[in-house]
């Protein structure tokens, strides 16, 4: 009997750990892997240690935000930096909102995953 229930448990918890992906707020792989290349390009150091890290990075900013929220924030990001005319539209209050609260996210990711800020950005 104590067998039986013991072999229940760990049934029990092999179900929980492999339905845990499914439920989380998941990313394509692709834009997980651009986010870790990002990240260790921004801050370089040992392969090993910074892919983790930053792999860190990505799990605690899909914790928060759902991808489509992620895609327009990193967007209006990579957009706000475009100079003249053509980046009028992503300067504008908007643009300039989710910018900044993917660079605060982003930021409170990296500190919670000990990467530290390279000094030329501070």
């Amino acid at each position: 009997m104590k067998r039986r229930h013991s072999a229940l448990i760990v049934l029990a918890t092999c179900a929980t750990l492999t339905a845990a992906p499914t439920q989380a707020n998941d990313f394509p792989t692709i834009e997980r892997v651009n986010f870790v290349f990002e990240c260790m390009r921004d801050h370089p150091g040992p392969y090993y240690e910074m892919s983790t890290k930053c792999s860190c990075a990505l799990d605690s900013v899909a914790s928060k935000v759902s991808f489509e929220d992620y895609r327009t924030m990193h967007t209006a990001a990579l957009a706000n930096t475009i100079g003249g005319e053509r980046g009028g539209y992503y300067r504008a209050k908007m643009w300039r909102d989710q910018a900044r609260t993917y660079a605060k996210l982003r930021d409170d990711a990296k500190k919670g995953c000990f990467i530290d800020t390279p000094a030329a950005v501070r």
